[in-house]
């Protein structure tokens, strides 16, 4: 059983409530963790001692200082990759198989960042008087607090903690009370790599009572939630309160679009990666498929075929494919929307129910599910599921397929599948959505930005621009005339106008 206090100031703090919460395995149903739980009282100490180390040793670090912290941090995650794979495995039930790779890729962020550090550069300005010199400087905001979601708890978070503290911020860190533990174990890493103390802070706790205070704090200069729509519409308000900027990255309903050029099984293959990958549990899903209706037939029972050959089973054995879902609330969820879409008039082709047996334990399964049969009309179609469901739907050219795809109140990520090098540019460049793939999905990097149009949120994540997302710019402005200008006549000792 672990045990865990929160983590300011670079000590394990218990809660002022004296309570903790049980972090359960979502397969097993076991306990394996006991967690403090936060409050605005918890907040308050962890802003404190992010706002104190700000003028700390950290301040007096040099760019270059920071990003060598950055990179010890990522040595060290690289080297324990395997430790922090199993954790985010017992977290969240996702399959060993998928958070492992991801792991191991996660130091690339600290290192991209670190090498950013200190790339940021000022301007010398073209002023319009030759007696005068101005500069810009690039400074820090200050605190940052990031709120992150339960399905990719440690790659999340170092999408906001690498820019942030490569730009010079401190860090207060409200993780998913379904998947905290990653987190904490993270902040006792930075504290070996040489971070100082009160530069990554770490509070436990629900989002009422951590993260909206959290998003009020008249202290924190900067906002990072990635989330579902309403809990993101919460804190932004909160922040847009005291005109806190914020980054948003939030739901999906991500089109899929197969064309007949495609190398269709090439197209399968990926379409059911995009959606069936991480259980669906993934804001930039494929959820929504769009085919053309020369080759649609062919498509479904090619997605069939692989949903029904998916292993599912202990996400901790590397043969597993297919994880439960770690939170009840939204296990019934993805079974309603399910029993919603059939009452609508949708088909299903495979899968639309729970499953059952020893393979699944205590861990709450839904079946790799399509359907068919969708119209643009229904719930299932403009609503995130937020888990493994595919709505398939034919279109017969493609002013039609940039038609129904780009009708969404979501716009974060889209797939094209195509031969025709033309066409690809041409959709790419008139799909609403923040990233699209070609004959791909599910692709990201440190170097790209990573983000959404529309309800899918704001701000982006990742690339060597969004390292600015962190820091303010000042305009510095030097008179060397040595003569002071005034709107003022001077007449009998008096100013006058």
């Amino acid at each position: 059983m672990k045990h865990f206090e929160h983590y300011i100031g670079g000590r394990w703090v218990p809660p002022a409530s004296s309570s903790y919460d049980d972090v359960l395995n979502p397969y097993t149903g076991q306990v394996w963790a006991r967690v403090a739980r936060g409050d605005a009282t918890d907040v308050e100490r962890a802003v404190a001692a992010a706002q104190e180390a700000l003028s700390g040793p950290w301040s007096k670090l040099t760019a270059s200082q920071r990003g060598g912290l950055l990179r010890r941090m990522g040595d060290l995650l690289a080297t324990e990759a395997d430790e922090y794979a199993k954790v985010q495995v017992q977290e969240n039930a996702k399959p060993i198989a998928e958070t492992l790779p991801q792991t191991l890729n996660a130091p690339a962020w600290l290192y991209y960042y670190a090498g950013l550090a200190d790339k940021i550069e000022g301007r010398l300005l073209p002023f319009d008087r030759t007696d005068h010199f101005a500069f810009t400087r690039y400074e820090p905001l200050g605190v940052v607090a990031a709120i992150t979601p339960w399905n990719s708890p440690l790659r999340l978070l170092l999408w906001k903690l690498a820019p942030a503290l490569a730009a010079g911020n401190t860090l207060v860190v409200k993780p998913s009370e379904v998947s905290p533990v990653s987190t904490l174990m993270l902040a006792e890493l930075a504290q070996r790599a040489g971070l100082p103390a009160g530069v990554f802070n770490v509070i436990t706790g629900t989002g009422v009572d951590v993260a909206e205070p959290l998003a009020s704090h008249p202290e924190v200069a900067k906002l990072a939630f990635t989330g579902g729509g309403r809990n993101g519409r919460r804190v932004s308000l909160a922040a847009a309160e005291r005109f806190c900027p914020i980054t948003l990255e939030l739901g999906g309903k991500s089109p899929n679009i197969i064309f007949d050029d495609s190398d269709v099984d090439a197209a399968v293959v990926g379409a059911a990666a995009a959606i069936f990958g991480s259980t669906g549990q993934t804001c930039l899903a494929g959820s929504r498929l769009l085919v053309h209706e020369s080759i649609y037939e062919r498509v479904v029972e090619g997605l069939v075929r692989i949903a029904a050959s998916v292993r599912h089973g202990d996400p901790a054995d590397m043969s597993t494919e297919y994880g439960p879902i770690p939170v009840k609330a939204q296990y019934e969820a993805v079974l309603q929307h399910i029993a919603v879409a059939q009452r609508e008039g949708a088909s299903v082709a495979y899968g639309g129910h729970a499953l059952t047996g020893s393979q699944c334990a205590a861990g709450l399964f839904v079946s790799p599910t399509v359907l068919v049969d969708v119209t643009s009309d229904m719930q299932v179609w403009r609503e995130e599921v937020f888990g493994p469901v595919v709505c398939v739907m034919p279109f017969s050219d493609d002013e039609e397929a940039l038609r129904i795809a780009n009708d969404s109140s979501y716009g974060l990520a889209a797939g094209v599948w195509t031969a025709d090098l033309n066409r690809a540019l041409d959709m790419s460049f008139r799909l609403k959505a923040g990233v699209v793939w070609v004959n791909g999905y599910r692709i990201t990097s440190p170097t790209m930005p990573f983000g959404g149009y529309k309800a899918s949120g704001l701000g982006r994540e990742g690339g060597a621009e969004m390292i600015r997302e962190y820091l303010q710019v000042k305009s510095v402005c030097i008179n060397m005339s040595g003569q002071i200008t005034t709107p003022f006549k001077m007449t009998d000792g008096h100013y006058a106008n």
